[in-house]
């Protein structure tokens, strides 16, 4: 009994440190993109408003939010292979 709770607890808390990890690199590659694109294009203005603004739109966007996937695949797999597993 005490398995599959142990089982459920190290998965998570390995989703967990990859979440935080995707979460850290994708919010570099945006500031970066931000970055490369104030250099580029803008040059007009103050750079770390400009930044922090576009910060402030990936932090709102669908990208984010989409990251929570992380956790909700894994489990959706993994309970439709117990159902497979016991019930077909």
């Amino acid at each position: 009994m005490i398995g599959p709770i142990r089982v459920t607890i190290i998965g998570f808390l390995i989703l967990g440190v990859i979440y935080i990890l995707l979460a850290i690199y994708l919010r570099s590659l945006w500031r970066e993109k931000l970055e490369r694109k104030w250099d580029e294009e803008v040059r007009q203005g103050d750079r770390d408003a400009y930044i922090r603004e576009g910060m402030k739109q990936y932090d709102r966007s669908l990208r984010k939010r989409l990251l929570i996937l992380v956790f909700v695949i894994p489990a959706l797999v993994v309970s439709f292979m117990l159902y497979v597993v016991n019930f077909m």
